[in-house]
């Protein structure tokens, strides 16, 4: 963690554009970057007003496992006091940018690593692309973390296919589907002593963009309580007063700054660093590095029935 936030950051984004050049699947993705790419049509487009008028087929929900009880992990204290520990963050695009938040939040903490797992244009939605299950198990055996941070969903407002049926974005069957593919995320990262960290989405500029957005958050957020893992929501950090979209919002000083990309999902780099404020706070309270919000409070990430709500939510 010697390299200077700047460069990091440079290289980071030079890298990122250099490579999608490379391609005519990356140059299209640069074109329309919340289309996740693949071998197939994206099933994200909207349907014709033709197939609209066609009575659709009945297609019932997959079960989704019930969730057992949170599997112990590490508390992040514990492992500070046997070493560094090690930071790993998850997703797409938008984690991209989480990560160098969190490493200009967290680079001078003295035993903390920070390390980006995450790749462009991949989700939970499209694993016939790529399979993020079969990804996160083979990044693990390579390079083993303590802490997953994970900041998935620009790309997931598709269908998903299950057991040969594809459901459709926001239908039973697909809430259904996403919870499960999330537990099963969650389900590795837990059998490999990993601390579980999931960011929400933040405001989006188009309204339909951003309803499907919320949805995104809203089955991910109720999975995180059911499987008791802290959630950062990040979708008020990122409205203006009124809760809605604003490119400029104010900083910490009070001034007005460029938060956001020009088109209107990704943020700028001080835009980043606003999103990765809490979740860098919240790591160092649960790994003793502040003095926790409350006398007493719980610092465990697996957060035991113990804990609050609030906790269970970001410790709001």
């Amino acid at each position: 963690m010697k390299v200077g936030i700047n460069a990091l950051t440079a290289t980071f984004v030079v890298g990122v554009i250099a490579g999608l050049a490379l391609t005519p699947d990356g140059r299209e993705w640069m074109r329309h970057p919340t289309l996740l790419l693949g071998g197939q049509a994206s099933a994200s487009a909207p349907p014709s007003a033709e197939a609209e008028t066609k009575a659709a087929p009945v297609v019932v929900a997959p079960p989704v496992a019930p969730v057992a009880a949170p599997v112990a992990v590490t508390p992040l204290a514990g492992r500070l006091a046997r070493g560094t520990l090690r930071i790993g963050v998850f997703g797409d695009s938008m984690a991209d940018g989480l990560y160098a938040g969190l490493y200009r939040d967290l680079q001078g903490q003295p035993n903390v690593s920070v390390t980006k797992f995450s790749q462009v244009s991949t989700g939970l939605s499209r694993y016939d692309y790529v399979d993020i299950q079969a990804k996160t198990r083979g990044q693990l055996d390579n390079q083993p973390v303590d802490v997953a941070v994970v900041l998935f969903g620009t790309n997931d407002a598709q269908g998903i296919s299950m057991d040969g049926v594809v459901h459709a974005f926001g239908s039973d069957g697909w809430k259904a589907a996403y919870a499960q593919r999330i537990t099963d995320l969650v389900t590795l990262l837990r059998s490999r002593d990993v601390a579980v960290y999931w960011v929400g989405l933040p405001r989006m500029k188009r309204e339909s963009f951003d309803g499907r957005m919320t949805l995104i958050n809203s089955v991910v957020s109720e999975r995180m309580r059911a499987l008791g893992v802290p959630y950062i929501e990040t979708t008020s950090l990122t409205s203006n007063a009124e809760g809605g979209y604003e490119a400029y919002l104010p900083n910490d000083a009070g001034r007005r700054t460029l938060m956001r990309a020009h088109d209107g999902i990704h943020m700028s780099m001080a835009g980043y660093l606003r999103m990765s404020a809490p979740v860098a706070e919240r790591l160092k309270r649960d790994a003793g590095l502040l003095s926790p919000a409350h006398p007493g409070e719980s610092r465990d990430p697996v957060l035991s029935s113990r804990a609050s709500a609030s906790q269970d939510n970001g410790g709001r």
